[in-house]
């Protein structure tokens, strides 16, 4: 991630990024792959629900708890 204010996802939202969504599709990625999402505190729920209900939705974290696992390296992400 750059050092720029990262914003929610949510079509249309510049509310600063609150949430780590890290999904994957398992149809074109790897298991071990994550994207992510970045969502505000109001828009957090509802993305979950739209990764959650397809079945890609793999971890919600907090943006400082998504930071902290990168610094670490790999094996502290999972």
């Amino acid at each position: 991630m750059s050092d720029e204010t990262p914003i929610c996802s949510a079509k249309g939202c510049r509310t600063d990024a609150v949430w780590v969504l890290a999904w994957n599709n398992p149809k074109i990625h790897t298991p071990e792959r994550r994207k992510t999402w970045l969502a505000c505190d109001e828009h957090r729920e509802h993305l979950s629900q739209f990764l959650g209900v397809r079945g890609f939705l793999k971890d919600v974290v907090t943006l400082g708890q998504w930071r902290a696992s990168e610094e670490a390296g790999p094996t502290a992400a999972g």
